[in-house]
């Protein structure tokens, strides 16, 4: 009996473990669309007044680090930002803002 109870629960622990498997870095789960307005955390380096980050940093706000990464590559290549953006510099530089790691050797994925 002990055996087919170990069995059960191994199963049942692989399925669990496989259907709830999430692969960071392969999708953005935020419209590109939205994130436009984390182009204006870029000006808010050099400009007075209210931070644009407030606007920017709740849209990234549910994911990883690198899921965050992910979804501004997606908005930057599709120029959703409407601004030249130095990337690897750039990236960092909105991601850190809003509280946000990139690691160093991190490229946006073709």
């Amino acid at each position: 009996m002990a055996p087919k109870v170990a069995l059960f629960v191994a199963l049942g622990l692989l399925f669990a473990a496989t259907s709830s498997a999430h692969v960071h870095g392969k999708k953005c789960p935020i419209d590109a669309l939205k994130l436009n307005v984390c182009a204006n955390v870029l000006n808010g380096a050099v400009k007075v007044g209210l931070p644009d980050y407030e606007k920017c940093c709740p849209l990234l706000q549910g994911l990883v680090d690198l899921d965050a990464a992910v979804c501004l590559c997606t908005a930057i290549k599709a120029n959703v930002l409407g601004i030249k953006l130095n990337l690897p510099v750039d990236l960092r530089l909105i991601l850190n803002k809003c509280g946000k790691y990139c690691p160093d050797d991190f490229k946006c994925p073709n």
